[in-house]
């Protein structure tokens, strides 16, 4: 034991761990499985992980902790995976992009076992579910040798940069090296910045033109004479066909013909698309542009979103391919038309530029945890306006990686009232996956929270509720919000676990003692 990195202790009845007994920096795990019964059937397992002696390892010291790892090369990563050389785009040492053609490689590969990571309602703090995630991942393959993969989401430097921190994970259960995963990444978010403000930017151009140009001038713009021939390119065509007019000879156009086709006529008021930035700049929420002398009087209100808050993000996580993205990167609506029409990004004419600012973007990013197992880190959207998960294609991808016998977990952003339903409802109807499992993360915190304790505010000490021992908080949480999750789960016909992520306080009576009643209640 005093050699040992880490010391896990199973069942109920040791109650203190001396830490003469294990050398400075170890962790001590404790886990209890419990079968719980009643009108709503689950599993709660309960696990605390401390760390003794050496201060300066702690916990709660993750970057401490992910700098003290090496990881492997994500060559050597890729080829115990199962992936080929041509199959890779290294980023760097320690990521690279996953080619979808693996898909074709594996397409006779049966996929395995599918278990999404959920959370009951969460407070300000965050609940753990991505620590989870990781923590069940490396359990399964580092420690019980079964091939599987965590597919997260990749974090936006708006939270990471707030009160609320990255989305690594963390202790011993994130991914590595955390500032690459928390920050730059790939590039995605910031292809789907220039992809964005690339559609904000054709819409200020388009109706400056239209309001200071002929039908004429507009025509010979958008279909230029080139050494004397006019033609009309794929996406003219296309909006040619949605007009109702079935023609391809740009000189066979009637005045009337012609003004339909060059004019948008976009409704300054009814414009739905603004422009982003993933940093939490407040003061960008509501700007005035136009006031230059050369926009010609153009001015308007529009203001930027969060990066990731764009549905060119949302649309990244539910394609299947590069033609499916650009399919639905076309019939993006803007705005809408003076005259009540949807004006699209294809009617902008700036789909394909879309689809080739995105084509990097759609791959997957393999990373690796701290313990060497693999991750796939793909998309990003927000659960309370998009659907909240990670990337069909990362999902599909290592569900052939790892095989019949293997496992993928992956993850629901928010609370389970919100991103689980939206993965059943939402990724599940797109993707054609269904779940085996869902494993529901709750903590003692968000569990007293929903069972009347006072609020719990980002940046503020908890209130005392929160430090001392209140059972009756606790069951108050697990009758009303956990009781509520599992059922809903159930509603789907999916099976549940709960996992009760034990966090930094001295909680050791709920690990040290049988269930509590309360929780039969479930």
């Amino acid at each position: 034991v005093m050699q040992a990195d880490a010391v896990v202790l199973l069942g109920a009845e040791i109650v203190d761990f001396p830490s003469t007994w294990v050398k400075p920096g170890a962790a001590v795990i404790r886990c209890t499985p419990t079968l719980e019964s009643g009108s709503v059937k689950c599993i709660v397992i309960v696990l605390e992980i401390t760390c003794r002696g050496h201060p300066g390892i702690l916990l709660g010291r993750v970057l401490f902790i992910s700098r003290a790892q090496t990881p492997k090369s994500v060559d050597q990563l890729a080829e115990e995976v199962g992936l080929l050389p041509e199959e890779l785009e290294a980023y760097g040492r320690s990521k690279a992009k996953v080619r979808l053609s693996l898909l074709d490689r594996l397409h006779e590969q049966p996929d395995g076992k599918y278990v999404l990571v959920a959370g009951i309602t969460p407070t300000p703090l965050g609940e753990g579910k991505s620590t989870v995630t990781i923590g069940l991942v490396q359990a399964l393959t580092a420690h019980l040798k079964l091939n599987s993969f965590a597919c997260l989401r990749q974090p936006s430097q708006g939270p990471t940069f707030g009160v609320k921190g990255g989305a690594a994970g963390g202790g011993y259960a994130q991914v590595i090296p955390m500032e690459e995963f928390n920050l730059h990444l790939t590039g995605d978010i910031h292809a789907i910045t220039a992809s964005n403000n690339l559609v904000a930017a054709a819409i200020d151009a388009r109706m400056l033109h239209e309001a200071t140009q002929s039908d004429k001038g507009l025509y010979n713009r958008l279909v230029p004479s080139v050494n004397g021939v006019r033609q009309f390119s794929p996406i003219q065509i296309s909006r040619l066909r949605r007009l109702g007019i079935n023609k391809t000879d740009p000189a066979s156009l009637t005045p009337q013909e012609v003004s339909t086709f060059v004019r948008l006529d976009l409704d300054p008021s009814k414009i739905t698309w603004q422009r982003v930035v993933d940093t939490n700049d407040r003061f960008l929420r509501k700007i005035t542009v136009g006031q230059a002398s050369t926009e010609k009087g153009q001015i308007r209100e529009t203001g930027f979103d969060i990066a990731v808050a764009s549905e060119i993000m949302a649309i990244l996580a539910l394609a299947d391919g590069l033609e499916d993205m650009k399919r639905r990167l076309a019939r993006m609506v803007v705005g809408t038309s003076r005259c009540g029409q949807p004006v699209t990004a294809e009617d902008l004419g700036v789909s394909g530029a879309l689809a080739v600012l995105m084509k990097d973007a759609i791959k997957p990013t393999l990373m690796q945890t701290l313990e060497g197992t693999p991750v796939f880190v793909h998309a990003g959207p927000f659960a309370n306006i998009a659907h909240g998960n990670s990337s069909v294609l990362a999902d599909k991808l290592a569900l052939k990686l790892v095989g019949r016998d293997g496992f993928v977990v992956t993850e629901a952003g928010f609370g389970a009232d919100i991103g689980m339903e939206k993965f059943f409802n939402i990724k599940c109807r797109a993707s054609g996956l269904r779940p085996d499992a869902v494993v529901l993360v709750a903590t003692v915190r968000a569990l007293k929270m929903h069972g009347g304790g006072p609020n719990v505010s980002a940046g503020a000490p908890l209130p005392r509720e929160y430090i001392d021992e209140n059972l009756s908080l606790v069951a108050g949480g697990c009758r009303s919000n956990l009781r509520k999750q599992i059922q809903i789960a159930h509603l789907f016909g999916v099976p549940v676990v709960v996992a009760l992520n034990i966090i930094s306080l001295n909680l050791s009576h709920l690990v040290s003692q049988p269930a509590p009643s309360f929780l039969f209640c479930l």
